[in-house]
């Protein structure tokens, strides 16, 4: 039997903590349980800092948030049984998106593995829930295995596709003395994926002859170290436009002249990439939305660069290339001929153009102001956090990230991120962050103006009320001529904040600017609440196309 130096036995808990130090965490979410408890016994006498949400999912939602802002594996503490199954939806979302997190699961005491008896929280078999939304799953039956079985899984988290890797340690184990020595190093190895040269040769040849060359960027550049600076030498190299995905915001500067920006819900942006005699398509799946919902139809020859190789060619044919983007994007332009003549900054441009005089015709001013007076209130460099909502869903194509960075949930879709993932992300990152949800998916995380007060986390969060599922709303209503199930009754989100001790304002389309502006001079959490109806732009009709 071992004893820390405050007298207390070591256990497993203790194990998995030094790990995590070892690996260099400084953040843990989630929220305590009682298969968990040594987990946070341990973490008590740590330097670890522990931020507990109210709600298991936007533990996750938070994890996820706090990796996408600072670059580090996101660490989740969840519990048997519900807490962890809890989880799961947001999970799909790292999982969808390729964020790197590393939950650390309890389980019951291992006698009970397997088994029917009674006990509390006792799932079947709680690795095969956690299987559709991770990379891997693992357990610990004794503290001896955790640090290898947490090390492999940090590491794997990270590789290329990057996701969620799931450790189980039962209560018995985290409870136990440990005659394990205290761990001070760890082993990783975060595997690399480069590509094969044959096919590297392949797609040079067919970028160097191409006429019209573009290139769609996607998530995987954004989270490929390095991806973008390769992402923007190379198409300087090709002079080709670069579109980028809603994933892929952020990947090439909005004001390069190179950028044909990222209204990939647009026909025309559909035309252009469908006109291409050579597309490089880079860390996209080329999935529904960048598809503008499979209505894309490329008429040149495709190469797809993509680390998940189950992605490859899923929807289009073409010269599949499974590597990081970073690597091959490297590994390529080393082979490109550097052409020519500006004709990819205007091409660019007139797709930019285009765009604005189709909007300039719709009855948007509203959506377009709210998006430009967003834009002037929100600092330059500031991360954004966007829930599945109309005004997320114009943010997807008209949101200039700038020297922020955009984030959303459109990987799996699910509602309730955005403001969860910003309150972690501002914890982690100690800058100002900004989360927009609907007042639908406000009611997801409202819990969590609990955790964004008790950490002080210097978050705005913009709730838009239009009195229900909007996007619904419209969906519905162009199908079937009228929306069912979609009116919600609400609480009074500034009264409801202000209880939570958070400073609430009342906005309108011509105030919220400025509201959202004075936020950013504060200390601690806001929340501002803008009554407005929006809608969606209509596609553009082009060729007969289909609308999108």
């Amino acid at each position: 039997m071992t004893r820390n130096g405050g007298g207390v036995t070591r256990n497993g808990g203790d194990v998995v903590v030094e790990t995590l130090t070892a690996l260099g965490v400084s953040h843990v979410f989630g929220i305590p349980g009682q298969h968990a408890l040594g987990l946070f016994d341990a973490i008590r006498r740590s330097d670890l800092t522990f931020v507990s949400s109210r709600v298991e999912n936007n533990s996750a939602f938070g994890a996820d948030g706090y990796s996408r802002a600072t670059g580090e594996v996101g660490v989740i503490f969840l519990s048997t049984g519900p807490g962890a199954l809890t989880a799961l939806g947001a999970l799909q979302e790292a999982y969808a998106t390729g964020v790197p997190l590393l939950v650390i699961v309890s389980q019951v005491p291992r006698a009970g593995l397997g088994l029917r008896r009674g006990m509390l929280h006792q799932l079947d078999d709680q690795q095969r829930s956690a299987i559709n939304v991770t990379k891997s799953t693992a357990v610990a039956r004794r503290a001896a295995e955790i640090p290898s079985l947490l090390a492999d899984a940090w590491s794997l988290a990270q590789a290329a596709p990057a996701g969620p890797t799931w450790v189980e340690i039962p209560q018995d184990v985290l409870l136990e003395p440990a005659d394990v020595p205290a761990v001070s190093s760890v082993v990783t190895a975060v595997a690399e994926r480069p590509p094969r040269a044959e096919v590297v040769d392949a797609a040079a040849v067919l970028l160097n002859s191409a006429q019209r060359p573009v290139i769609l960027a996607g998530g995987g550049v954004r989270r490929s170290r390095g991806g973008p600076e390769a992402l923007v030498a190379l198409a300087e190299l090709l002079d080709a436009p670069v579109v980028s995905t809603v994933g892929g915001k952020g990947v090439i500067p909005f004001d390069h002249p190179l950028s044909a920006a990222s209204w990939i819900e647009d026909r025309h942006t559909t035309a252009l990439l469908e006109d291409a005699d050579v597309l490089l398509a880079v860390g996209t799946a080329m999935g529904e939305v960048t598809s503008n919902y499979f209505t894309f139809a490329p008429k040149g020859r495709l190469i797809h660069v993509d680390a998940e190789p189950r992605v490859l060619e899923a929807n289009h044919p073409g010269l599949g290339i499974h590597a990081d983007a970073a690597l091959a994007l490297t590994a390529i332009a080393k082979q490109i001929t550097r052409r020519d003549g500006g004709g990819g900054a205007g091409v660019a441009r007139g797709l930019r153009d285009a765009v604005e005089d189709r909007l300039a015709g719709q009855d948007v001013a509203a959506e377009l102001a709210l998006m430009r007076d967003l834009r002037t209130a929100v600092p330059a460099a500031a991360q954004t956090f966007w829930d599945m909502t109309i005004a997320g869903y114009w943010a997807w194509s008209a949101w200039d990230p700038q020297d922020g960075a955009f984030h959303s949930a459109q990987g799996a879709g699910g509602l309730g991120f955005a403001f969860p993932a910003a309150v972690a992300a501002a914890i982690g990152s100690g800058e100002r962050t900004f989360a927009v949800s609907g007042d639908g998916g406000a009611m997801y995380s409202i819990a969590e103006l609990a955790t964004a007060r008790q950490h002080n986390a210097n978050v705005t969060w913009l709730i838009v009320d239009d009195g229900g599922y909007g996007i619904l709303r419209e969906y519905m209503t162009d199908a079937f001529g009228q929306a069912t199930a979609t009116e919600l009754a609400r609480p009074d989100f500034v009264a409801l904040a202000s209880s939570f001790g958070v400073p609430a304002h009342l906005a309108t389309l011509d105030t919220v600017g400025e509201v959202v502006a004075g936020t950013f001079t504060t200390c601690g959490p806001a929340v501002v609440v803008l009554p407005a109806l929006l809608h969606m732009f209509a596609p553009t009709h082009v060729q007969g196309a289909d609308h999108g």
